[in-house]
């Protein structure tokens, strides 16, 4: 332990984020020379939209040391395979995200290289018969993924839908017994400290004072800390994600149970459905600047695949992030430091994020400079990675139908995502740089499915033998459809793994 380590931490909220936080306190963190106590009001409510995740979160749980039976139980949740996204670049066009890896590369050059060079071959066909998440998801199955590289099921990758309520509630339960201290009570002033004007203390509306070394601002939208009492500026990013508002309204469960996330795209924005065991999750992420609200709700509950269980429930948010994520002895995570709609399942992935960062970073007292500024940093590159993910499927659209399609078809976007499509459309040229978090399959799969297929493809392709490449291909193929239709259903297997008295499945994010 460092000289003079933190001693007292307080998260501000729970929800989500809060409790994430709270349960890696508590694996990580509870030494019984340290305080974690988390304050929150059963008067406020929670936004609790994040119910499809991204693999990454399979890490996360498995460093909580959560069996994944016991959770999947826990929170209602079903396996994610992926995206379906309809409508998106073309009305009656559809295509699908997959995740995990795609075919595989020959001489160091990446598969989707090869594809493009022979995809007019007899044979060939569609890029996503390569991925054996995609043909999984077409034919309502799963299984887990394999660590024999010959075996197609190696490239397999997967996350979870889950009932957002449910996880924090899940997640609760095991920090309280990790040594978390829970309490109840509204927020009614925070105290500065008078030297430094960090955070001393937030008081409740009952008087009690709750002093911390280190606060975790998990306090949603209103930013409690990191916005209204340090005041750090927030950065506006509707110019380029110009939704600001969503409906949510839960349906009876879909059978067969899909293991992917489907959004379609709508006049003013798009709709998504999540499927859990216990129920479906719907909701319509909507421009109020292309609609209003009794129209988006028409819309919506006109294109349900079931009846609603309850009133559509109406959120209003603000996309963008705080200039910086940490600031003094205060670090914002979730809604508190930023928001990007759900398009691509990253709202958990961005607490799972802070808290790693964090954790890797966590402070002693007096808090470094270095330790905010090189968190800030990271952060920083996650937030605008995502950004411009989520940006180059409306940028992609053919749509020019409604307003709102033909306004974000044709906006200026950052140039570190123009910078991007460019060499794309040249060669097909992809690259992940840094730590960011989408990979190539994932950017390919949205180019090529909004329609941009690149002139030519990587000229070094040209000095592999194409009899042997094509051969390889075509084999690639072959294996990826024999083996997705071996796989059980999807609902099967989730009854499969209910029904172990602890998870054994491999458990690897990718």
């Amino acid at each position: 332990m460092t000289a003079n380590p933190i001693r007292r931490l307080l998260i501000v909220g729970g929800g989500t984020a809060g409790w994430m936080m709270a349960a890696a306190a508590a694996r990580f963190l509870a030494d019984g020379q340290r305080s974690i106590t988390l304050v929150e009001s059963d008067a406020i409510g929670t936004v609790g939209v994040g119910e499809a995740t991204i693999p990454p979160i399979l890490g996360f749980n498995r460093l909580l040391g959560i069996d994944e039976a016991e959770f999947l139980r826990a929170t209602g949740g079903s396996f994610k395979l992926g995206i379906e996204f309809v409508g998106w670049g073309t009305e009656r066009g559809r295509y699908f995200h997959p995740f995990g890896t795609l075919g595989r590369s020959f001489e160091g050059l990446s598969f989707h290289q090869i594809w493009l060079k022979l995809r007019e071959k007899a044979g060939v066909g569609d890029i996503a018969d390569y991925s054996i998440a995609a043909l999984a998801a077409a034919q309502g199955r799963f299984a887990p993924p394999v660590s024999d590289p010959r075996s197609p099921l190696s490239g397999l990758a997967y996350a979870y839908h889950f009932d957002a309520g449910r996880y924090a509630a899940f997640l609760r339960a095991r920090a309280e017994a990790g040594g978390v201290t829970r309490v109840e009570g509204r927020i009614a002033a925070v105290e500065h400290d008078l030297i430094d004007g960090s955070v001393a203390s937030v008081r409740l509306e009952d008087g009690r004072e709750l002093a911390a070394d280190l606060f975790v601002d998990c306090s949603g939208f209103r930013s409690l800390l990191l916005g209204e009492a340090l005041s750090v500026p927030w950065e506006d990013w509707s110019h380029w994600l110009p939704c600001d508002r969503a409906l949510a309204v839960p349906t009876a469960r879909v059978d067969p149970l899909p293991p992917f996330t489907r959004s379609t795209a709508r006049a003013a924005g798009w709709q998504w459905r999540i499927p859990l065991q216990h129920r479906t999750g719907n909701g319509y992420v909507y421009s109020s600047g292309f609609t209003d609200d009794c129209e988006a709700e028409r819309l919506l509950l006109a294109h349900l695949d079931g009846a609603p269980l309850d009133a559509p429930r109406l959120l209003r948010f603000a996309t963008g992030r705080r200039a910086r994520q940490w600031e003094k002895n205060v670090v914002a995570l979730g809604l508190a430091g930023g928001f990007l709609e759900p398009l691509e399942s990253t709202s958990i992935h961005l607490i799972q994020e802070g808290i790693s960062k964090l954790m890797a970073l966590f402070p002693g007292r007096p808090i470094a400079a270095v330790e905010r500024d090189t968190y800030n940093r990271m952060m920083d590159a996650a937030y605008v990675g995502v950004r411009d993910f989520i940006i180059l499927h409306y940028h992609l659209t053919q749509r020019r139908d409604s307003a709102f399609w033909r306004h974000v078809g044709s906006m200026d976007i950052p140039d570190t995502l123009q910078a991007k499509i460019t060499l794309f459309r040249e060669k097909g040229r992809l690259f992940r740089y840094d730590d960011e978090l989408f990979s190539i399959p994932s950017w390919l799969a949205v180019m090529l499915g909004q329609g941009v297929m690149p002139e030519g493809y990587d000229p070094v392709v040209d000095a592999l033998a194409e009899d042997r490449l094509l051969t390889a291909v075509l084999d690639t193929r072959r294996a990826n459809l024999a083996a997705a239709r071996a796989m059980p259903d999807h609902a099967q297997a989730l009854a499969a793994l209910a029904a172990l008295p602890a998870s054994r499945w491999p458990i690897a994010p990718r």
